[in-house]
């Protein structure tokens, strides 16, 4: 089985869930495609199971280290500490966890960007561990309307997620000072950067009132 998921996983990344059928991952595992109609009622049984696989896994490590921040900070969390116990966790599981979560994050750039049926993957997966941040951020940013947290919040995976797709647009337009699959240099800047935006905002629309 964890053959089957990781040959599926690889695959989907490449081609997404259109490009991919279940003959192609039987032939990469080297079996027959009825194993697989056997363990999968469809296709997109076999996506779904690939996608939750890991996700439970990144998922319950993020609530665990969201919830450990929360005790260490004494209730009083700051804008980066709550990013960073958020994001870092994620990012080195790309950087220590091999090629197969390099390929799992090139299907959650995909499953997040498909709305017609990636965002309820998304929501089932990821919404309480979401929502522990932003209770964590509403709490670093009292004076903050709630509709500028939740725009922060958008932008911060949205720059995740291109992250982890992995498109090589950052290597060219940098000439290889930058390379789209260096995780750690995506780590040691992303938290700061998006921490820098959530404040400005917010101190922006205090001085406004």
């Amino acid at each position: 089985m964890e053959q089957i998921l990781d040959a599926a996983e690889e695959l989907f990344s490449k081609h997404g869930l259109h490009g991919v059928t279940l003959k192609d991952v039987a032939q990469r595992v080297g079996a027959h495609h009825t194993l697989l109609n056997y363990y999968f009622e469809d296709k997109k049984a076999l996506f779904d199971a690939v996608f939750a696989r890991r996700a439970v896994v990144t998922s319950q490590r993020r609530m665990r280290v969201l919830e450990a921040y929360d005790t260490e900070c004494q209730g009083r969390p700051t804008v980066e500490g709550a990013l960073r116990a958020f994001l870092d966790t994620d990012l080195d599981l790309y950087i220590e966890g091999g090629e197969g979560w390099k390929n799992y994050a090139a299907l959650g750039a995909q499953v997040a960007n498909t709305p017609e049926w990636g965002a309820a993957l998304m929501d089932e997966h990821f919404d309480p561990v979401v929502l522990r941040l932003i209770d964590l951020l509403k709490r670093a940013l009292p004076g903050c309307a709630e509709a500028d947290i939740f725009w922060g919040y958008h932008f911060v995976t949205g720059a995740l997620m291109l992250t982890l797709a992995r498109t090589g647009r950052i290597d060219k337009l940098s000439g290889g000072v930058c390379r789209s699959d260096d995780f750690g240099a995506v780590k040691d800047r992303m938290a700061s950067f998006m921490a820098a935006g959530f404040l400005s905002v917010c101190a922006r629309k205090e001085q406004a009132t």
